[in-house]
């Protein structure tokens, strides 16, 4: 079963042959098509700018069915993590994608760098931030934090045209904390500091933001240097919580 890439990637995955994901899609399809809610669904895709249909699940609702769905399966390994997520993104109803996203993050420590591609195509798909965040900040983050040579990867993102990938970039190290390779984070904000989409404005104000967290003299050092580059928005963000 083959998935095309999108995006600049232009890369095709096949699916891995994994039982785990076949019990796992099964009741996935099952239990949320049973749940669906037409008439939330609208609104819900409205809100998301029609970026995805919908099944119209809240949030809450959909946890909830996730457990029921993921009762008794087995610990799954990298191939069938990719064979979940893959599948998952083929399926047009958002919250299947959403998901993806959960089960990549419960089990983050499972893949490899190898994985990273597979990532880079989520992000490049059927892209909004309701999705390209969490993969951001909780599986292309833990993947490099596990495997630092993946820096160079993320240095390559940060060019990327798809805006989508490089927020990702820009995002990654977002639960870094102290650990947060602070000149990479700094470089990253200049270098698409000219941006001139909303989406990555706000994400440059919003890792400085974050950062600033733990340490808000360098974030404040950091916005007067380069508050002639940094947009308006990336600065607002980037002291909202600390003050100039």
């Amino acid at each position: 079963m083959g998935v095309t890439g999108s995006g600049t990637s232009g890369t095709r995955f096949e699916v891995p042959n994994s039982s785990l994901a076949d019990t796992v899609l099964e009741r996935l399809t099952a239990t949320y098509g049973a749940a669906a809610d037409p008439q939330r669904a609208v609104s819900m895709r409205a809100y998301l700018k029609d970026v995805a249909p919908f099944l119209g699940l809240t949030t809450p609702d959909r946890r909830v069915l996730s457990r029921t769905v993921l009762l008794a399966t087995a610990a799954p390994e990298e191939a069938d993590c990719t064979a979940v997520a893959l599948r998952c993104w083929a399926l047009p109803e958002r919250e299947y994608h959403y998901f993806a996203v959960d089960y990549l993050r419960r089990h983050v420590r499972q893949l490899s760098s190898g994985f990273l591609p597979v990532t880079r195509h989520l992000v490049g798909t059927v892209s909004w931030w309701d999705t390209v965040d969490a993969l951001a900040a909780h599986v292309v983050g833990g993947l490099v934090a596990a495997d630092p040579k993946l820096k160079s990867d993320m240095d390559a993102w940060i060019e990327d045209d798809d805006l989508w990938v490089a927020r990702t970039a820009l995002l990654h190290q977002l639960r870094y904390k102290e650990t947060t390779d602070t000149e990479r984070l700094f470089a990253y904000c200049v270098r698409q500091s000219g941006h001139p989409d909303f989406f990555v404005r706000k994400a440059i104000g919003w890792c400085l933001r974050e950062y600033a967290k733990t340490d808000p003299e360098a974030v404040r050092a950091f916005v007067a240097r380069e508050q002639g580059r940094l947009a308006p928005l990336s600065v607002r963000e980037a002291l909202k919580n600390i003050g100039p």
